[in-house]
């Protein structure tokens, strides 16, 4: 199972949250640190990111793939606070990515990937969730928060 963990986080949102960035920075914008602060959100991100594929492999029997979902539904960590830790990790990663090195053209990368996670959660994983987890789901849909908010 750790080989298929590790294959969804490079297939998944490591395409996502680095590799499209990284290349459209390198083929696009000059690659020196305008803004340190955007670091700070990059880290944070990316921690959180981690913690998410810990909590999908330790707690939830899983990974963050869909051929490979956790068994078990994921209420500890980050997931106590949003129900959609590991997007919001993402999003501030592309967040970071943009405000680091200035580059505009990832601010509006970063908000149609935000937008694009977002018709998926409400169309298409909370469904799938409410329709597998059932009571277990909508007790916790009801306390945790879709986002933050």
């Amino acid at each position: 199972m750790f080989a298929r963990a590790l294959l969804a986080f490079l297939a998944l949102p490591g395409v996502v949250a680095f590799a499209v960035p990284v290349t459209w920075l390198f083929v696009s914008a000059p690659m020196h640190v305008a803004h340190p602060v955007g670091l700070a959100l990059l880290l944070a991100g990316t921690g959180g990111l981690l913690s998410c594929v810990y909590a999908f492999y330790v707690s939830g029997k899983g990974t963050l793939a869909p051929w490979a979902p956790p068994v078990h539904l994921v209420q500890s960590g980050l997931y106590r606070y949003t129900r959609n830790p590991m997007y919001v990790s993402v999003t501030l990663i592309l967040l970071g990515w943009a405000l680091s090195f200035g580059f505009s053209g990832l601010y509006l990368y970063a908000f149609f990937v935000a937008i694009a996670f977002h018709l998926r959660v409400v169309f298409g994983e909370e469904p799938w969730l409410a329709q597998k987890y059932g009571a277990q789901w909508s007790e916790y849909a009801s306390r945790v928060p879709r986002w933050f908010f």
